[in-house]
């Protein structure tokens, strides 16, 4: 019988000192552009303060709501309901970049509905598979059903466009269905089918296509599509070992594109160095140990579906981010957890923690 203990204070206080790092390096990365755009270089991280402020509140509040309340149909429907409604609410919105993947409140703020989708497939599969751990061998009532709200999710996501997105989504899933007790034969036949449709993504579409060349030779078009991974990498060679220094970086000058966003890991290299971006790096592996204990120490197998799920989901998108920046994968918009700046998927990544510390506390 599991027993009540206190939070994670590791999973705790390095969210934090990610949230403070994140919140210091937006205001590098963005000062300057902020004050060309807005006339005030604490537009950006401002309003990424005010998430912040929000998403730790929300955290506190969740670590005490029992993680037993998700696990019931009068939660999950709902959830589930209301992220595919908001799923497809964006294309009724105004486009930005030639993608919708965003619900504008006027000036306010904006909201992007593929962040809340993450934390609510994770919930529904650990509440779908938990009593069906003993079934995971029929294909047909337990992984196909299992697979339809995954597959609805990543076909949104896929449409705004966000391939980034929908990846992780993807590789969550295929994770916790494995963890579930799925056969590796049924993973393989999943990734075999799905090959043909990911390609076509890559490779039909003109853009896309174009990013995929550039990575395989970054110097093919270093004005065009491969600006952004240039400038990264020219970015993280200049950091060094020490850095240039905190607010030093010279590539954020209108150089590096997204530089407190998508590439704000680059403007860490950059300023910080070698050991400053390796410091990141370890944080997350902080965040992988201790939130992969509590999956794994979990009696509850609803517990260890959702632990293990948000924990993978952010060191997926640490992974992919990290990747990016540094020309190890091709260049797609995914942001790094608690550093980049975007208000949504820092609030609902904090969320997912603020759960993640609950089941903490019922863990031997």
């Amino acid at each position: 019988m599991a027993k009540r203990v206190g939070v994670d204070k590791w999973i705790f206080f390095t969210t934090l000192l990610l949230v403070v790092v994140g919140l210091a390096m937006v205001f590098s990365a963005s000062a300057v552009v902020a004050q060309d755009r807005y006339h005030s270089p604490y537009a950006f991280v401002g309003r990424q303060a005010g998430w912040a402020l929000g998403g730790v509140l929300l955290m506190v509040f969740l670590m005490s709501v029992d993680y037993t309340r998700y696990n019931s149909p009068r939660f999950i429907y709902p959830a589930v309901a209301v992220t595919t409604l908001l799923l497809v609410m964006v294309y009724f919105f105004r486009d930005s970049h030639n993608t919708h993947r965003w619900i504008r409140f006027g000036s306010l703020f904006t909201f992007q509905p593929s962040e809340i989708a993450k934390p609510v497939l994770i919930l529904f599969l650990a509440w779908f598979l938990h009593t069906r751990l003993d079934a995971m061998r029929d294909w047909r009532n337990t992984l196909l059903r299992a697979a339809i709200m995954p597959v609805v999710f990543i076909l949104l996501v896929v449409k705004q466009p966000d391939l980034g997105t929908a990846l992780v989504l993807a590789g969550v899933t295929a994770m916790m269905l494995v963890l579930a007790g799925m056969e590796w034969k049924y993973l393989f036949i999943a990734v075999a089918a799905a090959t043909p449709f990911l390609a076509a993504l890559l490779f039909w579409v003109s853009w896309r296509r174009q990013r995929m060349l550039v990575f395989l030779h970054p110097d093919s078009d270093p004005m065009g599509a491969g600006f952004h991974i240039n400038q990264s990498l020219i970015a993280v060679g200049t950091g060094g070992l020490m850095g240039r220094g905190y607010m030093e970086g010279m590539q954020k000058l209108f150089y590096l594109p997204e530089a407190s966003t998508d590439f704000i890991f680059a403007n860490i290299a950059e300023e910080l160095g070698f050991l400053g971006a390796m410091c990141i790096v370890v944080l997350f592996l902080v965040l992988a140990v201790r939130g992969l204990r509590t999956a794994f120490r979990a009696q509850d197998p609803f517990a260890r579906l959702t632990a293990f799920g948000i924990t993978t989901a952010i060191l997926l998108q640490a992974f992919f981010n990290i990747s990016v920046v540094l020309s190890l994968l091709p260049t797609k918009g995914i942001p790094l957890p608690f550093i980049s700046s975007g208000g949504t998927s820092l609030f609902f990544t904090l969320a997912g923690i603020g759960i993640l510390l609950n089941i903490s506390k019922k863990v031997d």
